[in-house]
């Protein structure tokens, strides 16, 4: 089965588990047999096992990675951009960094690291509790940076995996790039730990309880469905304020000025991309919230009426306030939204 000769209505009604993908010669897994050589460099033996799942992930206590299905194919990521406005380690370089993130917790399960009171103490208690967001501190030296949004800060199986990404990567001199920072002492105390199992076997050798892309029999479309609920959710009635205070209402006086929706949807892309990157935050959730004040703006057939940059620069504002307010609380100002956890 080809994917690139299905359409995409037909593509999208296909389970996950029909799929026709596997790793092997793909570029995937070209990039997984960078990661081993990257780990044998360091005289470690341990090789986590990846196969393909519905995300990023390493299941809990399994030495294992799971990569997002749709990676293994062209057509699937091509897809997931269209449906989320990006696919997470689509490049060689941000899927190295996944990888090695991921092979952190994995290596931690496979040692079984976060059992030592040691370890606990530096980086906290696994089994703390993960939430469902969480609020960082940019400017702390305590913590590594790898992962966008600052992933270190979430929990410390995290400050743990982070550390390790960053101790992995080639050519990063992160003795010189942390000098003078606390995290420097949870580096440390990972290439000590490191040195220590050189050479030695895992204490769990292999995975035995995980989803693989084999088993999931949920359809593309449901699947996306989820994924974009998961992340994202409406907000009825919620930026009329902001709308009223920046637009006119339209009348018979000023029906020759422009819509306001038109003026939004051009600073749409603008507005999208320099949220992105200064937020860190994910470019659907931003979209899907741009979209919520176009649609908005449309019902309320509002005018735009005065200085265009003016207007567009309130906008900008807006949005980053309330993409800023879910960074750090999951939530853009009231009601419920859910952010995730990788």
């Amino acid at each position: 089965m080809d994917l690139a000769n299905i359409q995409e209505e037909d593509l999208l009604k296909m389970r996950l588990r029909d799929l026709p993908l596997q790793i092997e010669g793909t570029w995937l897994q070209e990039c997984i047999e960078v990661l081993y050589k990257e780990i044998e460099e360091k005289g470690i033996i341990f090789k986590p096992f990846c196969y393909l799942a519905d995300e990023w992930l390493t299941p809990e206590e399994e030495p294992c990675i799971g990569i997002p299905f749709y990676l293994a194919h062209p057509v699937l990521i091509r897809l997931e951009r269209k449906m989320m406005m990006e696919a997470e380690g689509d490049t060689k370089e941000e899927c190295m960094k996944l990888l090695r993130h991921e092979a952190g917790h994995a290596i931690c399960y496979a040692y079984r690291f976060h059992k030592r009171r040691k370890w606990q103490k530096v980086f906290g208690p696994s089994t703390t509790e993960y939430a469902d967001t969480y609020k960082f501190r940019p400017y702390s030296k305590n913590y590594v940076r790898h992962l966008d949004g600052y992933y270190a800060q979430y929990h410390p199986d995290e400050d743990f995996v982070e550390t390790f990404a960053v101790w992995l990567t080639p050519g990063l001199k992160w003795q010189e790039q942390y000098r003078g920072w606390k995290a420097m002492d949870k580096l440390r105390y990972v290439d000590r730990l490191m040195a220590e199992i050189q050479g030695r076997p895992p204490v769990r050798k292999s995975a035995t309880a995980y989803w693989r892309l084999s088993s999931l029999r949920l359809t593309l479309k449901n699947y996306y469905k989820n994924k974009r609920h998961f992340w994202a959710e409406d907000f009825p009635d919620f930026h009329d304020a902001f709308l009223k205070k920046v637009f006119v209402e339209r009348t018979e006086e000023n029906k020759g000025l422009p819509a306001a929706v038109g003026l939004l949807r051009k600073y749409h892309r603008h507005i999208l991309s320099s949220v992105s990157k200064y937020s860190g935050e994910r470019k659907h959730v931003i979209s899907d919230l741009l979209e919520d004040i176009h649609k908005r703006g449309g019902e309320l057939k509002l005018a735009a009426q005065g200085d265009e940059t003016d207007m567009a620069i309130h906008l900008a504002a807006y949005v980053t306030s309330l993409i800023m307010n879910y960074v750090y609380t999951g939530r853009f100002r009231r009601g419920k939204h859910k952010a995730g956890k990788r």
